[in-house]
């Protein structure tokens, strides 16, 4: 295809082998680029995509012509760089910044800083994960520790997918299993005779009220106890009109869940079993305190550790520490709410869906065996 360019040389294209509407269909594309250089105007947005999808060989030719600016060879990203600078301006609190940090800097461990993220496969993800279940500080990694990592690796990849410094759907990462069924052997009911034992062991009265708001209020421990304050607490008020009012609540948020549509609060009942923890810590409280909890209040920017001394004072209570201190006794709470209330209101009142409690919280009892057998 030959042409005049704007400084009247003559110039041409070679297209090779094409047939002849192909050839048509460039020759156009030619002429309106050329007619945009001669008039120092841009080409149309139409035309600015078709050069945009030329072939790497086509828009050499059409570069080498004049027609358009050579294309620069980009320099393919990085681990390393790409990592830093996607934890650096994450939008996520403290501890989901920490853990993609420590995430990226396992990838980076495994893969090296300098490994284009085009080169790594999915067979690359294959040997990370086997890595990762070996590596550990303390020998092996649990499945579910590994499934984390996995899903973090995919979180950085499906990034670079949406910056393109990938192409789409070659995230390596998208068959790894991230999720990982709940561990049923960690699972423990804690009875109300073991709850009575464990607060009468506590030393006083806001370690009382810990464990009750987490066994008999299903609060998460420490995120949704640091942001508690007195104004959250709706004392029940025999003479309002509206049975809520009536019974009692409190207003909890939720730190953990705040980034989902309408789940960043909930309302909960001030249940029997918890209100008389409630106005015992009340009543003790030093005038001007607002936190329900002042344990709880995160320090040097760290997270509240209440789960070691309540372990020292479950032993103190006779007891056996069980796994997963405060979530057991959430989970507690939760398959009570289930066994007397309908599903909704579980959902409601401890803070997550359906799934979540059928998965992770809700427990079967010996109780509920004695209820069975009559």
């Amino acid at each position: 295809m030959r042409f005049v360019g704007p400084d009247r040389t003559r110039r041409s294209v070679i297209l090779g082998k094409i047939s002849k509407r192909s050839a048509t269909d460039l020759a156009g594309l030619i002429d309106r680029l050329n007619a945009a250089n001669i008039a120092g105007t841009v080409p149309s947005d139409e035309d600015a995509r078709r050069v945009a999808a030329l072939p790497e060989v086509m828009h050499g030719r059409f570069a080498a012509a004049g027609l358009i600016a050579p294309r620069r060879a980009a320099k393919p990203a990085t681990l390393g760089p790409f990592v830093a600078d996607y934890v650096d301006r994450h939008p996520g609190k403290h501890l989901t910044v920490y853990h993609l940090r420590n995430t990226g800097g396992l990838l980076v461990e495994y893969f090296g800083a300098e490994r284009p993220l085009r080169s790594i496969t999915r067979g690359d993800a294959d040997r990370f994960a086997a890595w990762l279940a070996t590596s550990g500080r303390n020998g092996n990694r649990k499945p579910a520790t590994v499934g984390r990592y996995l899903g973090r690796a995919k979180q950085f990849f499906h990034a670079a997918e949406r910056d393109e410094l990938i192409d789409a759907g070659r995230n390596p990462f998208k068959d790894q299993k991230t999720a990982t069924k709940a561990d049923k052997s960690r699972q423990r009911f804690i009875t109300p005779e073991e709850a009575r034992r464990v607060l009468a062991a506590c030393p006083d009265a806001e370690w009382r009220l810990i464990f009750a708001l987490a066994r008999y209020g299903g609060l998460r421990v420490p995120s949704e106890l640091a942001p508690l304050t007195w104004d959250d607490i709706h004392w029940p008020d025999p003479s309002a009109a509206d049975p809520k009012d009536q019974a009692g609540w409190m207003f909890v948020r939720s730190p953990k869940t705040e980034h989902h549509e309408d789940k960043e609060s909930r309302v909960v009942p001030l249940f029997g079993d918890l209100l008389p923890y409630l106005e015992e810590a009340y009543h003790v409280a030093r005038p001007g305190t607002v936190a329900v909890v002042p344990r709880a209040a995160p320090r040097n920017g760290r997270k509240a550790n209440l789960g070691t001394q309540m372990n020292r004072i479950i032993e103190r209570a006779g007891l056996v520490p069980w796994p997963k201190t405060f979530t057991n006794l959430r989970a507690s709470r939760a398959t009570e709410i289930a066994r007397d209330f309908p599903a909704h209101l579980e959902s409601e009142w401890i803070g997550h869906d359906a799934k979540t409690a059928r998965e992770h919280y809700l427990q079967v009892t010996g109780a509920d065996f004695a209820t069975a057998a009559g």
